[in-house]
């Protein structure tokens, strides 16, 4: 059995791979799915906590029919995966005296699905069992580390193998019937966008029965005897920000505000969610409600026009197109041209913006833009990686070691691994270090991802608004061990004595992405740490 979800900020996908169609098929998950005649059955990313203490809570379509969802309440979450592995601006909402935070939101949301799964029967515990779960491209591996812990403490622990893959890499293996070697990736979803150039290659099997190529998993590989054509997903190219249908809401809201006086609130979302899907079909768009508080009707009206008007005054097709240069300036770099692109994929909900799909005929002809399937396309693809598709990729951030910078007087960062460095590394990074003072006692150090030097984003509470916010000036860097315990990688025996090398430090990042550190003592000559992940230490 394999199993692929793409938890997204507005909704989830869970698939597996159907072994006698040969296909991907989405999960239908009763409670959770969402099921309409033209949509598929994705699981809204949403979460009611009925009581913290002994851990009831209501997940997916189960929130939106019993109406909690419109409910201005501290207990309903919505858009929570912003809010996992950042630091909150502001006060965590505390439930029956609980302080709940975004993480342990998540951990509930996915525990539902897990249990769901279980009890329809998909998480049997046969042998190869396999799950691939999806992140964003600008994810840090505080959010990784974060799923694959969060999945791990469910049922769907009981699998063999896991595996992480970005998620417009994924997209770009499910339109397997296209047959288009150089392929750009727009993934667009409720809190990120994403854009990957990546180059598909076809390698006919050697008549071994083996496919040419796999990416690396945890556990054994384990060779299949299919004879089927295997391929090889090359990265070319990626960038992607802190944007998405998240923002556009607000956007929409504060718009909706000002000019009619209506205060932001769980049915507002709602209601504009909904003007968003008409708007993907109609040139207008309108919503009635009733306020039972007030007595009055109000109507929500919009048409494409000013919804277009209403992104440019945000900066949102500069910001766009500021992404997407990046973009084909490293694909440029790889030898790729504008006019090698052959087709551009359109993935996730807000991808279906007509504005957005406006905006890129601007650059692609739309013969070339693909949008048949933009919510299951993630889930869909990566089912494809276990099929026998090898994964290239590189790093996105790369990995630093805090110092005192001394001229500017505050603490800096030293890179020790640049990005763009292909994964999983052969070869370590090594530093020597020695002791500074006299008989010290702990090799100390605090190491960083680092993204990049252009911006930051803040993630912060605007009423019950989860809102994310870029800086400028800044170096966004997540420091993987700042806390007691995790910054002493090496405790000396002798204690150390300046003017000697004392104990090399090693870094090499998996197949997972995950930053592993090894520790030499070269003194005692004994090995004090052994590929552990940095994330991990205690």
């Amino acid at each position: 059995m394999t199993i692929s979800i793409d938890f997204g900020t507005s909704n989830t996908v869970v698939a597996r791979w159907n072994p006698g169609t040969q296909k991907p098929e989405t999960l239908i998950l009763p409670g959770l799915s969402m099921q309409q005649v033209d949509n598929p059955a994705v699981i809204p990313s949403l979460l009611y906590v009925e009581s913290a203490s002994a851990e009831k809570i209501a997940a997916g379509q189960s929130v939106r029919d019993r109406g909690l969802d419109g409910l201005a309440d501290s207990r309903f979450f919505r858009g929570f995966k912003r809010g996992i592995g950042t630091e909150i601006q502001g006060f965590l909402p505390e439930l029956d005296g609980h302080t709940v935070s975004f993480e342990q939101v998540g951990e509930w949301f996915l525990t539902a699905i897990a249990r769901q799964m279980q009890s329809a029967g998909w998480l049997d515990g046969e042998s190869g069992s396999e799950l691939i779960l999806t992140v964003p491209v600008d994810s840090f591996e505080v959010y990784r580390s974060w799923l694959s812990q969060a999945i791990a403490s469910t049922a769907l622990g009981q699998v063999e193998r896991v595996r992480l893959l970005d998620e417009p890499t994924a997209a770009a293996l499910a339109y397997e019937s296209e047959s288009r070697e150089v392929v750009l990736v727009v993934d667009f979803g409720g809190g990120t966008l994403d854009i990957s150039l990546v180059k598909i290659n076809k390698m006919a099997s050697q008549g071994t029965g083996r496919p040419l190529g796999f990416l690396m998993r945890w556990g054994e590989t384990d060779f299949s005897q299919s004879a089927q054509v295997a391929q090889t997903a090359q990265v070319l190219a990626k960038a992607g920000i802190n944007l998405g249908g998240t923002d556009i809401d607000n956007w929409l809201m504060d718009f909706f505000k000002e000019k009619q006086g209506i205060e932001a609130s769980p049915l507002m979302t709602r209601l504009i969610e909904r003007m968003k899907l008409k708007l993907s079909k109609n040139n207008s768009a309108s919503e009635v409600f009733f306020d039972d508080e007030t007595l009055d009707s109000v109507e929500l009206s919009l048409n494409r026009k000013a919804f277009g008007e209403i992104l440019e005054s945000h900066g949102f097709f500069d910001q766009l197109s500021e992404l997407l240069e990046q973009v084909l300036q490293q694909g440029r770099r790889e030898g790729v041209a504008l006019g090698d692109i052959e087709g551009v994929m359109l993935v996730g909900g807000t991808s279906k913006v007509p504005a957005v799909q406006r905006w890129l005929t601007e650059y692609f002809p739309e013969e070339k833009i693909l949008k048949s399937k933009p919510l299951e396309a993630i889930a869909h693809g990566a089912l494809q990686v276990a099929q026998g598709v090898t994964v290239k990729d590189f790093l996105y951030h790369g990995y630093g070691v805090r110092y005192w910078n001394r001229r500017d007087n505050r603490h800096d960062w030293h890179p020790i691994i640049s990005k763009g460095q292909p994964y999983p590394m052969v070869e370590p990074v090594d530093l020597t270090l020695g002791a500074s003072v006299n008989n010290q006692p702990r090799i100390e150090l605090v190491i960083g991802e680092l993204g990049e030097e252009a911006g930051n984003v803040e993630v912060f509470f605007e009423g019950d608004r989860i809102v994310t916010k870029k800086t400028t000036g800044k170096r966004s860097v997540k420091a993987l061990n700042d806390r007691d315990g995790a910054r002493n990688l090496a405790t000396l025996e002798p204690p150390g004595m300046p003017g000697t090398d004392r104990v090399r430090v090693s870094f090499r990042v998996d197949e997972q992405r995950q930053l592993r550190v090894s520790v030499d003592d070269l003194l005692a000559n004994e090995r004090l740490l052994d590929e552990v992940a940095l994330v991990r230490l205690s």
